[in-house]
């Protein structure tokens, strides 16, 4: 049984997944806001991280025809790496922010262009369906969601989608979604020193209707500046020193405690930390180291009291 395994498994709808899955945006080059997280890993090497995260367990990938770099679509590297296992891996996609060729981003897609989006991820993953459609909600300026995801949900009507998701919104969003059409899940920013989704109710919402709840960063963070006194990486440190492992399994293991129904989506370039991340999910936290970090599910320090997170993403790569 494979590490993966070890961390148990969610149905996305009809599609079973296991909970440690893997996240494509970093293999393109691009970081969060437009920032380069340096150049793109050479396409062989992606290629074969992609298969060794299928080798090793990973069932699910996230990405979106928007992770493209100059030299690389994270989409098309993963219709060459799958060429072996497209029935046996769920590839779920996000559509809703736009870039033009040269990279630049543009204004949230009306709805009437989502289809536009669909047809581009079908063309790049050499698929005649998508799995799963998350609708990304570009920023705070997007106070409903309905029209756009009710245009998603004619898409999953003619069968160009299977399942639907969201990505970046509030609980109320959620609810007005359910209401339109069935929502498998709601990819949020949510890790150690983030937990504005407990907050909101967010999670346990996920967690009453069956539906999974997906951290994006949840190994990095939304890459700002703690108050201080409010930065968790002593603490989680410690729990990796004194268990031989890394901090980035350590976030991991805390973010998969939070209930069975959170996935994680690790993004990696190094294979050495694509196994550790694997190996993260059958990682088992003591009562009192999870007292040392925070129990999961309960709102963090760093939280700001009624902040909206897409605040402070709204114009960011969405992972």
């Amino acid at each position: 049984m494979s590490a993966t395994v070890g961390a148990g498994t969610w149905r996305l709808g009809d599609l079973e997944v296991n909970r440690v899955g893997y996240g494509a945006m970093r293999l393109t080059g691009n970081g969060m806001a437009g920032n380069s997280d340096g150049p793109p890993i050479d396409r062989y090497v992606a290629v074969r991280l992609l298969r060794d995260a299928v080798e090793q367990g990973v069932n699910h990938i996230d990405t979106a025809s928007f992770y493209f770099s100059p030299l690389r679509s994270a989409n098309e590297l993963i219709n060459r790496a799958l060429t072996s296992w497209r029935d046996d891996v769920v590839v779920v996609t996000k559509v809703g922010p736009g870039r033009d060729p040269s990279g630049e981003w543009s204004t949230m897609a009306r709805p009437d262009r989502l289809r536009g989006q669909v047809e581009e991820n079908l063309r790049q993953l050499g698929r005649d369906h998508l799995d799963v459609v998350n609708l990304r909600r570009n920023g705070p300026g997007m106070a409903s969601v309905a029209e756009h995801f009710g245009a998603l949900a004619e898409l999953r009507e003619a069968g160009l989608i299977r399942h639907l998701g969201l990505s970046n919104v509030r609980p109320e969003h959620l609810v007005e979604a359910q209401a339109i059409a069935p929502v498998v899940c709601v990819q949020n920013s949510y890790s150690l020193d983030w937990r504005r989704a407990d907050e909101s109710g967010l999670v346990d919402l996920c967690r009453e209707q069956g539906i999974a709840f997906v951290p994006y960063f949840a190994v990095s963070g939304l890459r700002r500046e703690a108050a201080p006194g409010q930065e968790p990486e002593a603490r989680v440190r410690a729990v990796a020193d004194s268990r031989g492992v890394t901090p980035a399994q350590v976030r991991l293991a805390w973010t998969l405690h939070r209930g069975p129904h959170v996935l994680a989506i690790p993004g990696t370039t190094d294979p050495a930390h694509l196994s550790q991340n694997i190996a993260a999910g059958s990682l088992r936290l003591t009562d009192e180291e999870l007292a040392l970090l925070g129990t999961p599910g309960t709102p963090g320090a760093a939280d700001a009291p009624g902040a909206d997170v897409s605040s402070s993403i709204e114009r960011s790569v969405s992972p």
